[in-house]
Order: structure tokens, then sequence, then C-alpha cells
């Protein structure tokens, strides 16, 4: 478990620089250059996630049971990952009316994803997985929303058609990880 939790403290401490230190990734985008910048921190991010994966596999091997959570949370996991997935995909889709509207789709998303996995997953290892992301998606949305309050973003024109987009492209992506990648990824069957 102390694998995962050192790739996490990477991962998640390397995304909540704009939560704790602003100024500081402003002076480092000023001193290193923006594509530098971007450059080092998504290696640090796939390090951290690398390493917070292969972490999270190794402590199935030696679970610590904390709770057994009843077999029916695991179909309220599946539902609530359908609004999960159209949030996430909706923070790449440009013009579509979810993002307009909601203004942070992606750490609502995780925000989903989190609680919904806590609530299916009893041991320690999976707690402090997802507790780690929620809190994070809890503490980023926040701070990027007194970002919006300082200095709101333009408005943004939509269109119906990205938004139905965004929305059947969620619903595909959901539907392909749900049936076919969850099972071979993660080795547990969403439906099954």
């Amino acid at each position: 478990m102390t694998i995962m939790i050192i790739g996490l403290l990477i991962f998640l401490g390397s995304h909540s620089v704009r939560i704790f230190a602003e100024n500081w990734r402003q002076q480092q985008i000023t001193k290193l250059g923006e594509t530098n910048w971007k450059l080092a921190y998504s290696a640090v991010s796939i390090l951290g996630l690398a390493i917070a994966i292969y972490g999270f596999g190794q402590m199935r091997f030696d679970p610590i049971y904390i709770w057994f959570p009843p077999s029916g949370l695991r179909h309220a996991v599946a539902l609530l990952m359908v609004p999960a997935f159209i949030m996430l995909v909706a923070a790449y889709v440009p013009r579509n009316a979810i993002k307009a509207k909601l203004g942070h789709p992606m750490m609502l998303s995780v925000k989903i994803w989190a609680l919904a996995h806590l609530l299916a997953n009893g041991r320690l290892g999976d707690i402090i997985f997802f507790a780690a992301f929620l809190v994070w998606a809890i503490l980023a949305f926040k701070t990027a929303k007194k970002r919006d309050r300082l200095s709101p973003p333009a408005p943004v024109s939509t269109s119906k058609m990205s938004t139905i987009a965004t929305v059947v492209i969620g619903l595909g992506a959901y539907v392909v990880f749900a049936f076919y990648l969850h099972p071979v990824l993660i080795g547990v069957p969403v439906f099954g």
C-alpha cells in the first residue's frame, strides 16, 4: 500500500499546485516557458499515476477489509458512472452546454467516480485511493470556482450538436469501458 500512497502523493500533489501554490506555478511557467512546464508537469503526473496504479494492483494481493458493501451498491456505481462519463467528455468537447453550465465538468466527474467507488469498495487500500481523489476533486473544484469569481471566464457560445455529441460520446465511452475495458484493465466486471 505504501507504493500506492507514494504514487498518489506524486500524482495528486502535482495536480494540486494550482490549489496550494498558484504563484509558484506562474513563476515556473515564466522561468521554464509554458511548453517546458507542461512537459515537466506531464512527466511527473504520468510517473505518479503509474506508481499509484501499480501500488493499487499490489494492494489487492494483501487486502485489509474495513467493511463489506452490500452487492446492490455495485448497481448504484454503474448508474452513477453514466453522468461521470458524460461530464468527463464534456470537459473536452468544445461549445457544449454541459461545460458552459457546470464550468468544471472534469472535477465533477472525478467527484462522482470517486464517491461511487467508495460506496462499493470496502478494502482499506480502495478507501484510501478513492478518498484521495475525492478530497482532491473537492479542493480543486472549490479553488477553480474561486478563480472564476476573481476573473470570470468569457462567455462561450454553445451548440446543440456539440452537446448532443458530448452525451453520445459519453454514453458510448461508458458502454465500452463498463462492458469491455473495466473487466480487462481493472479485473472486476461491472455487470456480473
